[in-house]
């Protein structure tokens, strides 16, 4: 059972979410809250594996709450997704360094907000297209320091080649295709990858690609 927290401070967004996801098999919400830090006090009580979280809250954003989220050891098997009305800003690109495993806009189709619950809570990410976009554009236009590609010392050429096809947005699939690999020995070397540079999760893998120049905006 993936366990839900959501966490708006709009009661009726709440009770849409917790309307659509209580009728899908394999999915329960535990958890509901108005703002950040009620949101934290209420899944250290109550365990839960997926957070829908908003980003505009009173008492406690939701950037605040993934970044407290992330730094606390105990609540480390807990997903964050970002429900936003906006598609992307530099709050959300904090967010995502902070430790947010997928965007969505709040306009998301249902059946694509359910899936996301799925996927984040199997330990993968999801990003909307359009967020997965402006998301790189920022992440490439000053918000951050110079490129360290010393991070991928420890990595191999194979495993730059796929971080890099990671960061081009492939699939595990498509990165076998393109690499004529089995799809398991390129699941393998993206698992590799994500132990060798301590990332979160696979959007990590993507901010790393494009924030060490090991991909550029427009590559294809």
């Amino acid at each position: 059972m993936i366990r839900v927290a959501l966490a708006d401070d709009q009661l009726l967004v709440r009770a849409g979410f917790r309307a659509l996801l209580d009728a899908e098999d394999g999915i329960e919400v535990l958890v509901e809250a108005a703002g950040g830090r009620e949101l934290l006090e209420r899944i250290r009580e109550t365990p839960v594996d997926v957070v829908l979280m908003d980003i505009r809250m009173p008492d406690g954003d939701g950037l605040w709450a993934t970044e407290q989220i992330a730094a606390d050891a105990a609540l480390a098997d807990v997903h964050v997704v970002i429900v936003t009305t906006f598609e992307l800003d530099e709050y959300v690109v904090r967010a995502v360094r902070a430790g947010a495993a997928g965007f969505l806009v709040k306009d998301t189709e249902p059946a694509d907000l359910v899936r996301a619950v799925r996927v984040v809570a199997a330990g993968d990410a999801l990003l909307s297209p359009g967020v997965t976009k402006r998301l790189l554009e920022r992440l490439t236009v000053g918000l951050r320091d110079a490129p360290r590609p010393a991070v991928l010392d420890d990595i191999t050429e194979r495993e730059r080649e796929v971080l890099r096809l990671v960061g081009l947005g492939l699939t595990n699939d498509e990165i076998a295709e393109r690499l004529f690999l089995s799809p398991l020995t390129a699941k393998t070397h993206v698992s590799r990858i994500m132990a060798k540079l301590h990332a979160r999760d696979r959007v990590h893998l993507v901010v790393i690609a494009y924030e060490t120049g090991l991909v550029a905006p427009g590559w294809q």
